[in-house]
């Protein structure tokens, strides 16, 4: 795999006060049956209060990395790409915007009459580039050239009803880091969301320790490893650790449990 970028471009960038774009939603979703079209819109901002830009619209493919960063790739090189189903209209693949001026996108997606690949879940990424470098300085006072560009990640899933399934595949605590590290798949033939809530209880005193809930991604058959930070640990003795993954209603929930002694 051609792997073309391993960095940020799925923020609101704003580089400095002098030049920056948002696009807006940073996510778009679709839901069709094989050979349906359906269009959605997407917003492009110049939140720059000095300079236009000109703007080109590019496609692209993405997915994770385990620890939940996003791995950039050219447009049609992953077998669960929908990059080739995307169509922008012509006027709007280079277009200039003054600042403070916006823009609407029409992003159509049109699935093949024949799902060659079987998947039920589709991805790609929509880039917006910005084409005329301005100046800048950095933080050394150094003059800089700079250009942005920002990404939509697209998703794309067959109507039809796909059980969401997380399994835990291992917990540990690192006591050394206080690290509770946590490795579980996604097993679904969708994306999956959710947030990782992890409470830790001393045995001993039944003093709880409450650490603020996670938010994860994942697209089908990811493994994901997350570590938690437990800082606020003080007190050695026995603890009990309850994880639960919560990916969507109370019957989509997976449960883990450690038990482990802090000296």
């Amino acid at each position: 795999m051609n792997k073309i970028t391993l960095f940020f471009l799925f923020l609101i960038i704003q580089i400095s006060a002098q030049t920056g774009i948002s696009v807006s939603p940073p996510r778009v979703y679709f839901e069709s049956a094989a050979g349906s079209s359906n269009t959605q819109k997407i917003t492009v901002t110049n939140v720059s209060a000095e300079n236009t830009l000109d703007l080109a619209v590019s496609l692209g493919d993405w997915d994770y990395d385990e620890e939940g960063g996003n791995n950039m790739y050219a447009a049609g090189t992953l077998k669960n790409s929908c990059a080739s189903w995307i169509n922008i209209k012509k006027n709007d693949n280079y277009f200039s915007l003054a600042p403070g001026e916006r823009k609407e996108l029409e992003v159509t997606l049109t699935s093949p009459t024949v799902n060659q690949d079987k998947l039920s879940a589709h991805t790609a990424v929509l880039f917006v580039s910005q084409m005329n470098p301005v100046d800048d300085v950095d933080k050394k006072g150094a003059k800089i050239k700079v250009s942005i560009r920002s990404g939509i990640k697209i998703f794309h899933r067959t109507p039809e009803v796909v059980k969401r399934k997380i399994e835990i595949q291992d917990l540990k605590f690192d006591s050394s880091k206080k690290l509770l590290n946590i490795t579980f798949e996604n097993q679904s033939d969708i994306w999956t969301d959710g947030k990782i809530i992890t409470d830790i209880i001393n045995t001993n005193t039944g003093k709880k320790i409450t650490i603020d809930p996670i938010v994860f991604y994942t697209l089908p058959r990811n493994i994901r490893k997350i570590s938690i930070p437990v800082e606020d640990l003080k007190d050695k003795g026995s603890y009990n650790v309850s994880v639960m993954i919560d990916y969507g209603d109370n019957e989509t929930l997976e449960m883990g449990e450690l038990n482990f002694n802090y000296e």
